[in-house]
């Protein structure tokens, strides 16, 4: 049996059936107590599964079933209340599973929405840090030709943003490369 190899799975399924008796039980006094229940409701059901039993056993057995016998009133619907009773069951059931379907379906679909905004905003920062840094390279190279002060606090500011750079990628900040010959 595959539910036995899942003990969670029919732990679940018993939980789900001791929550959904109560309603099937009051399915099946109403069948006993109501005339029109019973008549229109639980016997149609209930002679429908007992032909469709019938004939399935007689031609299993190598019988010609042509006319089945219909059961009986009260047995008819003790049958049909029965029937009613676990389709009830099932459909208790049938509805807490696609509950959780909904629900681990829309909880991936946060996920996913999630995992999109937070993409977009590192690549979003990741563009912003870039420009920044090719305006400090223009900056520097501007600043090589006019004023050797200028270009040391430059440099600096180069490494800090190369160093932030770092940092969002997850690399430790590295030493101080070694700063190329100024062209004087």
């Amino acid at each position: 049996m595959v539910v036995g190899a899942f003990p969670m799975a029919k732990l679940l399924y018993l939980g789900i059936r001791q929550v959904s008796k109560p309603l099937a039980n009051r399915i099946k006094e109403a069948a006993r107590r109501s005339e029109f229940f019973k008549t229109y409701i639980c016997l149609p059901p209930a002679q429908l599964y007992h032909w469709a039993e019938m004939r399935a056993k007689m031609s299993i057995m190598g019988f010609n079933a042509e006319a089945v016998k219909p059961l009986n009133e009260a047995a008819a619907a003790e049958l049909g209340a029965e029937l009613l009773g676990e389709a009830t069951i099932f459909l208790v059931a049938g509805g807490c599973l696609m509950l959780e379907y909904w629900r681990q379906k829309s909880h991936h679909r946060l996920k996913k929405r999630q995992q999109r905004v937070a993409w977009d905003t590192m690549r979003d920062e990741v563009e912003h840090l870039a420009l920044v840094l090719e305006e400090l390279q223009a900056r520097v190279q501007q600043a090589a030709a006019a004023a050797p002060p200028a270009l040391e606090e430059l440099r600096k500011q180069m490494q800090e943003v190369r160093a932030q750079l770092c940092m969002r990628d997850g690399d430790q900040p590295s030493s101080p490369q070694a700063e190329p010959p100024s062209e004087e």
